[in-house]
């Protein structure tokens, strides 16, 4: 129709599918019928409106949340959200969620036999700007066991939560540390089969983004949609 545009086929092998034998989680949790297509309307498109305005500084900096500075190596992530075509993405709510320096995050179900830090819950929120950049400051997290299969363990990442003009648009992946050698043994970042699309999941190493006797940096842009797609969760 004119006027609307049409979205570009999911790349085969781009995005995690529903049901990973080696991922073991997922056969508990990916549906086991077909899906059902339910018409949208007005109502489920503009809203619910998420009414966030532009977050501060106790938001975005998570090493500086509590009354005392968070425990671990001080990181600065930075970033912008785009479409297919490199446009910034402006006015999108950002979520991080992660575990802290030494593993573990802050939920009641983690049990982790890892120290929690009293200063750092784990979790942030940023709004992007007009040119779609997004910024934080946080802890690098640790690795931590997770008993999917023998010695399992799962690489240092953050979580990342996109939403759009409402909260029934919203993506969600993980970000990756360059050179961790855990990557290649861990199945829920092998269950892409695309070896360029898993490369998306992992964060570039930037120097101009370190602050000098402070923290290092790190720039991770997230692709909404198209070829160069950022790899999302699939929602089962």
């Amino acid at each position: 129709m004119t006027g609307l545009r049409r979205y570009r086929p999911i790349p085969q092998g781009t995005h995690p599918p529903n049901d990973f034998v080696e991922y073991g989680s997922t056969k508990l949790r990916h549906p086991k019928q077909a899906p059902v297509s339910i018409p949208q309307t007005l109502s489920e498109i503009t809203g619910p409106v998420s009414g966030f305005e532009r977050f501060g500084p106790v938001e975005i900096d998570l090493t500086m949340q509590h009354e005392a500075p968070a425990q671990g190596e001080r990181i600065i992530i930075e970033g912008r959200v785009l479409d297919e075509d490199g446009k910034p993405i402006p006015h999108t709510l950002v979520e991080l969620w992660q575990a802290n320096a030494a593993g573990r995050y802050r939920h009641d179900a983690d049990q982790h036999d890892a120290p929690l830090d009293p200063n750092f819950s784990g979790a942030g929120r940023a709004v992007t700007d007009a040119e779609g950049r997004y910024r934080f400051v946080t802890i690098k997290p640790g690795a931590y066991p997770w008993r999917n299969h023998a010695n399992a363990w799962r690489p240092a990442h953050l979580h990342f939560s996109l939403f759009g003009p409402s909260f029934l648009t919203r993506l969600v992946t993980q970000m990756y540390f360059p050179g961790d050698p855990l990557l290649r043994h861990d199945p829920i970042f092998n269950s892409l089969s695309d070896e360029a699309a898993r490369a998306r999941m992992i964060a570039a190493f930037d120097f101009s983004l370190a602050k000098p006797e402070w923290a290092l940096g790190y720039r991770f842009d997230m692709i909404l949609r198209g070829r160069h797609a950022t790899p999302t969760e699939v929602e089962a």
